[in-house]
């Protein structure tokens, strides 16, 4: 949702995949005021954090890291080392709550590298911030062999003994994204995922065809699933380009998760936003293999994120999702 670093880092929205974020354009309703104004206002609870827990004793600059609309992004320079902050004066802690819990989970894998979450909080003139490890950005996006090789020890490495879902709801962009527990994940993608997406739409736009032919799909989208033993992994859950970077080292770090756990496969559902190639799959399905029947569900996940960017943005996706329905009905007799 923000520039990170000096680069773009996202949720979710390409629409369509344009190198600078859609989601930029989409969260122009928020007020981008800058961060210093904090301090005039009352109590500074980012800076008092700093001061204390983040174990600084003076902070020697605070740059705004431009990009973003609905959150504003600013780097705090310390004598302790530097801190990313992210804050945003219309909405509550329960975003960025989110966010760290998914970072942290996701940091604690020691796998793919993330910036490490310190501290989530309320402003007290009204609003949330998220106080972040800093991390700096390379020119470079190259390596997907690594990429793809992390991304699996990282689905290897993060398991959940309470099935699919996740200990809070988040968002994927701007649209809550429901991660209550399920044992199944047929049930569990059908409902939280599709099934959302699909009432959406028809409270959205008024679109039936799209909501009673996506209902269809999701009662007879099992045939999919046979023959393969489904584990719910950890899922950074909006891995696309904007989402992706690479540290001064070459090592790939990803960031502004949706996270949850679900079928590993789910994680490609922005493939058509990610430029993943063959090194990426091959290094991948090298950790992870590639189950029986991948091809045949790839669009599948692709379904649910088109459907968001209907939701979000209009018609075009609209679609490109109806399309895949359609083939799916055709393919599954239904």
């Amino acid at each position: 949702m923000v520039a990170y670093g000096g680069i773009s880092s996202l949720s979710l929205s390409h629409s369509p995949c344009f190198s600078s974020s859609p989601y930029l354009r989409r969260r122009c309703f928020s007020t981008c005021r800058t961060f210093a104004l904090m301090a005039g206002l009352g109590d500074d609870p980012v800076r008092d954090w700093i001061l204390s827990e983040g174990k600084a004793s003076k902070i020697t600059r605070i740059s705004p890291v431009g990009g973003g609309c609905i959150n504003r992004a600013s780097r705090y320079d310390t004598d302790a080392g530097s801190f990313f902050v992210k804050t945003n004066r219309n909405i509550g802690p329960s975003m960025f709550e989110g966010e760290a819990l998914g970072l942290d989970a996701m940091y604690k894998t020691r796998t793919i590298r993330v910036p490490k979450p310190f501290k989530v909080g309320s402003l007290p003139t009204g609003g949330s911030y998220i106080i972040m490890e800093f991390v700096e950005f390379g020119a470079s996006r190259s390596n997907q062999s690594v990429l793809g090789r992390k991304l699996a020890e990282m689905h290897k490495a993060g398991k959940s003994e309470n099935g699919f879902g996740f200990d809070v709801d988040n968002t994927i962009g701007s649209t809550p994204q429901i991660n209550t527990w399920s044992s199944d994940w047929i049930q569990f993608y059908g409902e939280h995922r599709l099934g959302y997406q699909l009432k959406l739409a028809q409270k959205q736009y008024g679109d039936s065809t799209i909501y009673q032919k996506g209902q269809r799909l999701i009662q007879k989208m099992a045939p999919l699933f046979e023959n393969i033993v489904i584990e719910p992994c950890l899922l950074h859950g909006d891995l696309w380009s904007g989402n992706i970077t690479y540290d001064k080292n070459g090592e790939p770090v990803i960031l502004d998760p949706a996270c949850y756990y679900g079928h590993s496969e789910a994680e490609f559902g922005m493939s058509w936003c990610a430029g993943f190639g063959g090194s990426f799959y091959n290094s991948y399905f090298e950790v992870m293999p590639k189950q029986p029947g991948f091809e045949k569900r790839r669009d599948l996940y692709l379904l649910y994120h088109y459907l968001n960017h209907y939701n979000l943005f209009g018609s075009g996706y609209g679609s490109s999702a109806m399309s895949i329905i359609d083939n799916y009905l055709r393919m599954l007799n239904a």
